[in-house]
């Protein structure tokens, strides 16, 4: 594991990454393509977008993700929209610098999986699946991006080329991984196996999202104590217009996860169906607490 990059060295407490974006945006009125999702809302919906981002940032936010989670190669493709990939995701970051201007925040390009995230066969051939991966990083860390946040990742094969590609280039990153209630990818190996894997290609950490509060739960009872991760649960309950709503409360949340922050945490955020209010009320526990 890479302990000492610089983003992440020198810390007394963990760092705190924004909450959802794709839900929140949804809910504010933003359009939402049926394969792109909320990425979209950069071309069509730039001032939603921004607001999301400026919202995350005063609610006490230190680390903000670029509204790229299906900006890849592969979604583009799949969505027939006549895009421009490079022009997608430059668009993308630099409404994120906008909205953090000249401070120390952190941006976390986000690189999704492939195909859809909850899909357990793939339909794409290897060749594409490692073009789509390198060039969605490369086109993140070419607009400038601190590091990269590779989320819901949950089979094997695309965990190994993100690994490989990243240590290769030098390109500071975290996987962070999406598993079932049986701590297994939907690829099917144990999520364990693919730590192994990770912490040979020195990651920034590893980190999980997107899984409820009871398979964290799980996953942390037989965690190594000294590995170093960061987390952001899921936090969603669709209604009946198809929305996302906080299944927490943002006290709630934070009661939930307080218990499972320690000296190795180095990323604290909160997924789908959260909020500024969630963020915020974490950023109040941190300042009361150190």
């Amino acid at each position: 594991m890479n302990q000492q990059n610089h983003l992440f060295e020198n810390l007394n407490r963990p760092l705190i990454l924004d909450g959802a974006n794709g839900s929140l945006i949804h809910k504010l009125g933003g359009k939402i393509d049926p394969v792109l999702w909320s990425s979209i809302s950069c071309l069509t919906d730039f001032e939603i977008v921004l607001s999301v981002h400026k919202g995350y940032i005063e609610s006490g936010a230190e680390i903000i993700t670029t509204n790229t989670f299906r900006t890849n190669p592969a979604a583009v493709k799949q969505s027939g929209i006549k895009l421009n990939n490079g022009d997608f995701v430059k668009k993308a970051v630099a409404i994120t610098k906008t909205a953090i201007g000249d401070s120390k925040i952190l941006i976390a390009g986000s690189n999704s999986p492939a195909e859809d995230c909850y899909q357990k066969n793939r339909t794409i051939s290897n060749n594409d699946l490692e073009f789509n991966h390198k060039k969605h990083i490369e086109l993140l860390w070419e607009n400038g991006v601190d590091f990269i946040l590779n989320e819901t990742q949950s089979h094997f094969d695309e965990i190994k080329i993100i690994c490989e590609f990243c240590h290769s280039q030098r390109i500071p990153y975290v996987i962070s991984l999406y598993f079932d209630k049986d701590l297994k990818l939907l690829s099917g190996e144990s999520v364990f196996e693919v730590i192994d894997l990770i912490k040979y290609f020195s990651p920034l950490f590893i980190s999980v999202n997107c899984i409820s509060a009871t398979v964290f739960n799980e996953l942390s009872i037989k965690l190594e104590e000294d590995l170093i991760h960061g987390f952001y649960l899921n936090n969603g309950s669709e209604n009946d217009n198809g929305l996302l709503d906080e299944k927490y409360s943002c006290d709630e949340y934070l009661e939930i996860i307080k218990k499972y922050i320690n000296k190795n945490t180095l990323m604290i955020g909160a997924c789908c169906g959260s909020n500024f209010s969630h963020i915020r009320r974490i950023r109040k526990y941190f300042d009361e607490l150190y």
